[in-house]
């Protein structure tokens, strides 16, 4: 079996494509025939050598948590989903042609398999920080960093539940977030100003990590009411850190739900062959992504 894999920490270049034995489904778990892989920046942090308590790393390591497929092999105690089915859901290294997942549901009818491996995370990741950030129907969230995958779940299921959005994203982006229903906004000189023209704020999201968290804690008016996903200094400024996952299951259900009810659609903005990983994370950790992207295995 071929897989990504990295024997110790830095750059891209030290992703390789290495030939490994194959893996198995425990209790409780599947596993699939990958047929494509999220990207998500929580993988390259991670092959930085990015100290992440949720997720501790031993080298060497493979790579991945999000992926696609076909199930070959369920494990004991497992009901519901048989071999042949098509699934997405949460794992590890599953930049793989096999993979073992702890979390999945089936693919809802009309998803690609390029198109359901960049939901799983994603959708987890919204609906955790919406549900901390405490926002509500009728108030205005303002999400930095909005047009990647997670922003583009956030807008959505905010969207979906009564409250304005305020996205910020590069000047190319601008329509897109407009099309996600968002108030949207460029995120250079002058933006808190621009921000706060177009209503007051109640809650914000920092989606990019980009050295923005005082400003929105100054538009919010309470460091109880940001969250952060990319500053791990957030802390020392008074605003949380989210990186501990929720519900996997329950995220993927309401993933399902609101696909299904054409209230949930993230893009793929690109897709890699599984041997050009590398050249997905330099340009996932590069930024300015619409949608998601993904490897093709």
């Amino acid at each position: 079996m071929r897989k990504i894999s990295f024997a110790e920490f830095g750059g891209p270049e030290v992703l390789q494509l290495v030939e490994t034995e194959e893996p198995h489904a425990g209790s409780g778990q599947i596993r699939i025939a990958v047929r494509a892989a999220g990207v998500n920046p929580v993988d390259w942090r991670l092959r930085e050598g990015q100290v992440l308590g949720a997720h501790p790393v031993e080298l060497p390591a493979g790579v991945g948590q999000d992926a696609s497929g076909v199930v070959d092999e369920v494990g004991e105690g497992v009901e519901g989903v048989k071999v042949g089915d098509r699934v997405f859901g949460e794992g590890t290294d599953t930049y793989a042609e096999f993979a073992v997942l702890s979390a999945w549901a089936r693919m809802p009818e009309g998803l690609t398999f390029e198109e359901a491996a960049g939901y799983p995370s994603v959708v987890e990741t919204a609906l955790r920080i919406l549900r901390e950030v405490g926002v509500m129907p009728g108030q205005t969230l303002v999400v930095s960093g909005a047009s990647g995958g997670v922003g583009s779940a956030v807008l959505q299921i905010a969207r979906a539940r009564g409250i304005t959005v305020i996205g910020t994203a590069g000047a190319a982006n601008q329509d897109y977030l407009r099309g996600m229903g968002a108030l949207p906004t460029t995120y250079h000189e002058g933006w808190v100003e621009r921000v706060r023209s177009l209503g007051r704020v109640d809650a914000a999201l920092d989606l990019a990590g980009s050295g923005v968290i005082r400003e929105l804690v100054e538009l919010t008016g309470d460091p109880s009411k940001v969250v952060s996903i990319a500053d791990l200094d957030a802390p020392q400024q008074g605003v949380r850190f989210s990186g501990v996952a929720g519900s996997v299951p329950d995220a993927l259900a309401e993933a399902v739900d609101l696909i299904s009810r054409g209230r949930l659609h993230i893009p793929v903005e690109k897709s890699y062959p599984l041997a050009e990983a590398a050249a997905a994370h330099a340009d996932s950790r590069a930024g300015h992504t619409r949608g998601r992207r993904v490897l093709i295995v």
